[in-house]
This record gives structure tokens, sequence and C-alpha cells, in this order.
């Protein structure tokens, strides 16, 4: 064990953090709407010093072979280098993958976009969301910055003016994209036997365990992801679900 991890160990073991933040506290949220001008819908999310932009670009596309009438979303993630050291350029990496994966999923889960009410043509034509994250500054949790960037841009969708089988991306309509929930991911970090909410980038490079839970409006859980090797007892499963269902509460307030 290298002397950061020991030290951070020894300051969860006394409740403390590194950035004299309480276990289960976040960073100051902020969060941006309609961000970016050009796109159908948009957010800046900034968690402490972690800031990603998410956009939403709708277009016309054919459905899956399996659901004919359903509409289609696809998220993506980009880390820049710009944004971290440890980030670099070329083809997406797997924890870019992974990232765009995990955000998916705790949206496609938790249903809450209507892909019924995106078909246009059954079988034929259907509205296509494609969800671009980017990574502007990488400072921990990742992962529940660009889950709050996608959500909220997805509320702040209107569909663009369609006129026979053009679009005109100069004009957006009144209409807004049928979504009915807000899931909300968490992530809780574990440092030794220690569980910390929203972890910072020193925390994040110290810990031993990920969770991350997606929690719906009505507390139900739509998605969860482990990553690294440390494993859990099913009382510290039950603890992280609590904790995740508890602050999901508070961040869903911000997404207007």
């Amino acid at each position: 064990m290298i002397l950061q991890d020991q030290y951070l160990i020894n300051l969860a073991s006394k409740g403390q953090r590194i950035d004299k933040r309480k276990m289960h506290d976040f960073r100051e949220i902020v969060i941006e709407k309609n961000a970016i001008a050009k796109a159908e819908g948009s957010a800046r999310v900034k968690i402490g010093k972690t800031e990603v932009i998410a956009g939403v670009k709708m277009s016309i596309g054919t459905p899956y072979p399996d659901k004919p009438d359903d509409g289609v979303m696809i998220v993506g993630a980009e880390l820049s280098p710009m944004a971290s050291p440890d980030f670099e350029t070329g083809p997406p990496r797997e924890d870019a993958i992974e990232l765009a994966r995990v955000v998916d999923r705790g949206i496609r889960e938790s249903g809450t976009i209507d892909t019924k009410k995106l078909c246009i043509e059954k079988g034929e034509k259907v509205w296509m969301m494609n969800v671009d994250i980017h990574i502007i500054n990488h400072s921990g949790n990742l992962i529940d910055a660009c889950a709050l960037a996608a959500i909220t841009a997805l509320w702040d969708t209107n569909y663009p003016e369609l006129k026979g089988d053009k679009i005109n991306y100069e004009k957006k309509t009144s209409k807004k994209l049928p979504v009915k929930f807000k899931p909300i991911m968490i992530t809780i970090a574990r440092l030794g036997e220690f569980m910390i909410l929203d972890p910072g980038l020193e925390e994040e490079k110290s810990k031993n365990m990920r969770l991350s839970i997606s929690v719906k409006d009505d507390d139900n859980i739509c998605a969860i992801q482990k990553g690294d090797i440390g494993s859990l007892t099913l009382d510290e499963v039950h603890t992280a679900i609590d904790l995740a269902i508890k602050k999901s509460k508070e961040i869903r307030k911000l997404v207007a």
C-alpha cells in the first residue's frame, strides 16, 4: 500500500476526507441547461472541479428488427487529453466505452424515454437520439457527472422541425422529447473498509471498489455497475443501495 492510500484510509477511519467533506457528501453540483445552441438538448454539469457537457442530436433512422416501432438512443463518451493527462488520443478506450455503457444502461433500464412515441413509420423510420458526452475536466467521479448531464440534456430536448423526410436543424419545435423519469446515478467508492460518496480524483486512485447505482424517482434501482477488484458483503450492498436512494432524492431536485 502506497503512502497516499494509507493517508486517505487513515482519514476515513476518523470520518474525514482530504477535501474536508463528510463521508457521504457530494462536492458542489452546478447544472447549466441549453449549453449548446446547435443541439436539440444539452447540459453542462460540474461536480466540484469535474466538468462534463452532454448534447443530444436527433436524426431519423431504421429501427432495430426486434423493436420495429421503438426509437433508438445511442450514448457515446469522449475522453479528451485536454481533460486529463491520463487520457490519450485515438479510438475510444475501454474506460470510455464503459463510461458510455454505464450511463446508457442507467437511462435505458429506467424506461424514462417512451420510445414508442419516437416511431414515425413502423419498421421503417424512427427518431434516433445520439447523446454525446465530452469531458472538459476530470477531477474524479465521471460516471455520476456524465449520467447527470445526459439525463438533464434529454429533459432539455425539443424535436427539430421535420418537413417530409428532411430535418430543419436550424429550427426547434416546442415539442419535447417524451421523457418520464429522472434516474440519478450515485457512485459509492470504498477506501479500505470505509464507504464514501462522489470520490475525488485522489480518492478514486486509492479506492479498492466502486459501485455505481442508478435510482428512479420511485426509489427503485434500475442499474448497478461494479468496478475494480474489491468485493462486497450483502450488508455492504444494502448499505450502498440505501445511500444511493437517499442521495438521489437530493440531486434529482437539481434537474429542473
